[in-house]
This record gives C-alpha cells, structure tokens and sequence, in this order.
C-alpha cells in the first residue's frame, strides 16, 4: 500500500511540473504576442495628442502616507511634476504620528478646506482636508483622516476625495515615470470594452540614482536579495502578467502602481481593509462585479517600467514580505471562495482562480513534501543519480530559459 502510495506521488510531481513547465511555455508565446501588441497602438497613440486633447480622460493619483517625514516633501513633488494633461494627487495622511502632515503644511502652503466630502466606501473617520493657497499646488489634495491599520484603508479614502473616471494607485515611496499615466491610459483608449483596469512593470530603486524624488539612472540593484526580486518582478510582469493579459486573465493588478475604473471599484466596495493581499482582493472583485452584471471587461498590463520601489534588503524582511503574501493568498481562496471552478465567472472562475490555486497556492506545499520525500529517498538508497541529475539539469535549464528571455 505504502508503495503504491509513494508511486502515484511521483507521478503525480512529474505531472505538475511537467504541466506546470508547458504553461509557461504558452505565457511566454502569449506575451510575446501581447508585448507587439502594446508596441503596435502605442505608437498610434501619440503623446502630443494625449497631451492636447481635451477628451484625455481626468486621473486621480492617491498614495497613502504614514510617518514619511522624511521623504515625503520629495516624493510628493515628484508627483507633482508628472506629465499629464488633467490629474490631481491625493496624499492620505493616514493618522501619522510623526512630521508628515506638518512639514506639508508648511511646504505646499497648505489650508484646511471645506470639502464635499462623500463616503462612497467605508473607512475610519476622516477628519479634514487641505487644499494650497498657492496656484502652482491647485491639483494637491491632502486627506487627513484617523490612522486604519492598513494601506487599504487609507487608499480607500482617498478615492472617496477623488473626482475623475480614473484612479491611479501607488506609494508615496515609490518612484514613478514621468509618463506614466500617458503610457498606462493607452490600453483603456485602445480597447473596445470597458478596460477596468491597467497595471505596469515595477522595477526595484535600491541601487538607482534618484534626484529629488526622480530617477536620474537606473541600476540593476547591488544587493542579492533586491536582485533577485528584481528578476522576480520582471519575470512576473513581462512574462506571466502580459501573458495572461492577451487572453484577459490576468490575476491581479500589483499595489505598488494600477490604474483603475473609479466607478467599477467603488461599486466593486473598494480595498478590503482585512485583506493581507488587498491589491488581488480589489481585482477579483472589480471582475465579479462585471461578470454578475453581465458587462465585458479587460485588465491589462504594459511591458514598460513604469515604477520603481524599494526591494527587501535582507531575509528577515523578505520573509515577512513573503508571509504576507502567502496569508493574502490563503484569504482569497476563503473569501471568493464561490469563484473557484464555478462556471458562471467565465475565465477567472475556470482559468485563474484554478492555476493560482494549483501552481501558486499549492506550490510551496507541494515542494516541502517532495523536498522531504527526496530525503527519505536518499536515506534509504532509493535515488537513482543519473535520472536525478538530468532532472535537475532540464529544470535549471529551463529557470534559466525564461530568465534570460525575460531579460532580453
């Protein structure tokens, strides 16, 4: 009995990887679809015309911000000065206990302003907003509210203060390109349904050369870990999410820089502030609500670096960054659990909520047990080596494939 056992869990690891390596092969074919797909309409699309255009649909920029004293005057300039013909930016001082609210005070010469203020989703109280008395700062917007424990909540708020069609959201830390919202408007142009939302590829800021809340030089980073991640992110982005993006299924639209619908996801009940993964959390929600109302949608991604953001420096951050997102995994699988295989939600309940769940979910789980039987094997002189090697050998072979690819 235990033989058989042992035999079906092999062939079931030689399944799943085997299976697993022939998804990647069909993403990276489907990205490189999408990706001259992007090049062909961005280039109709021409900047000028974005620019000049009185039909360039109106975006709101909200970055969430606690204690940031000591960036915050920068990165909010930075924000300031991206090219875009009709944008306001909205920083959410989410209850900080430090300088942050003061020093923009100070700086953008700002004053507490009535404000229409509609709780279109629910949040923990707000408390005021600031507007400058300088016309160079008119499109700043300063939400001042009770601190919620959570990014969410905070982005939550800040697109109860917004005023256009289109929200982008992002950290106050990060790094953004100067037409990043001309580049990201450009699929919700191009498309002939509703593009409820856009995401872009993030790049990691450790070892880039940043002036005054701007890139001057991108560097790949020094450090291992930020490396890595950095592999990780344009791995991810340019080879999973442009992929699954030719086909509309892509999974979720990153925290650190998306655009979205602003009806769709206030309808959609906006970030869920329990969610350890509130960036998935939204995009499920957001493609349940267009699917339960019978509307076509699409979410898309652009291969262009768009974002640049702090990597982890070391282990014990990476892992807390890790265990978050595993626990906001887990979380969705309980909260949409309804999703999962369900017919009636079309590729997200047949497509991604499956292939998450089996090679993202699952995975770790399925390498610790394999790992441990792997052990057992070699204990007990059960391996045969040369198969072993070659195994390892196409597997690496492989990893280092799509890497390279990714990379060029």
């Amino acid at each position: 009995m235990m033989d058989t056992t042992f035999t079906l869990f092999e062939y079931f690891v030689f399944f799943y990887a085997s299976s697993l390596f022939l998804f990647y092969s069909v993403l990276g074919i489907f990205s490189f679809i999408n990706i001259l797909r992007y090049k062909t309409y961005s280039s109709k699309l021409d900047d000028k015309f974005l620019l000049n255009s009185p039909l360039t649909p109106g975006i709101s920029i909200v970055a969430p911000a606690y204690n940031e004293e000591k960036t915050i005057i920068a990165n909010v300039k930075s924000l300031l000065t991206l090219n875009y013909p009709l944008f306001e930016v909205i920083i959410v001082n989410d209850g900080s206990k430090d300088k942050t609210l003061e020093l923009l005070v100070e700086e953008f010469e700002l004053v507490e302003t009535p404000y229409a203020y509609v709780e279109r989703i629910k949040t923990k109280p707000f408390k005021r907003i600031f507007k400058s008395t300088n016309p160079k700062y008119s499109h700043l917007t300063i939400v001042d509210k009770v601190n919620g424990g959570t990014k969410a909540d905070a982005s939550n708020a800040g697109i109860n203060a917004s005023q256009y069609p289109y929200f982008l959201c992002t950290d106050v830390d990060c790094i953004l390109h100067r037409n990043t919202m001309l580049r990201m408007i450009k699929p919700i142009l191009n498309s002939k349904v509703d593009t409820i939302a856009v995401g872009a590829t993030l790049r990691m800021s450790n070892s880039c050369d940043v002036e005054e809340g701007t890139i001057t030089r991108v560097r790949p980073p020094r450090g291992l870990i930020p490396r890595f991640q950095e592999l990780e992110y344009l791995r991810a982005y340019l080879f999973g999410k442009m992929g699954w993006g030719l086909v509309n299924c892509v999974p979720n639209i990153s925290g650190g820089l998306g655009l979205f619908n602003t009806e769709i996801a206030i309808n959609s009940g906006g970030y869920s502030s329990e969610s350890h993964a509130e960036d998935m959390d939204l995009t499920t929600k957001m493609a349940a609500f267009m699917i339960n109302n019978k509307r076509k949608y699409h979410i898309d991604y652009i291969p262009i670096s768009c974002c640049w953001t702090e990597g982890p420096p070391n282990l014990s951050i990476l892992a807390r960054q890790r265990i978050r997102w595993a626990t906001g995994l887990a979380q969705i699988f309980v909260v949409h659990r309804k999703i999962l295989c369900n017919p009636r939600y079309g590729r997200l309940g047949l497509v991604v909520f499956p292939f998450m769940f089996l090679y993202e979910f699952l995975a770790p789980i399925i390498e610790i047990v394999g790992l441990a039987w792997f052990i057992l094997l070699v204990l007990k002189g059960d391996v045969n080596w040369n198969a072993a090697l070659y195994i390892f050998l196409y597997s690496y072979s492989f990893a280092i494939t799509i890497g390279t690819l990714v990379i060029l």
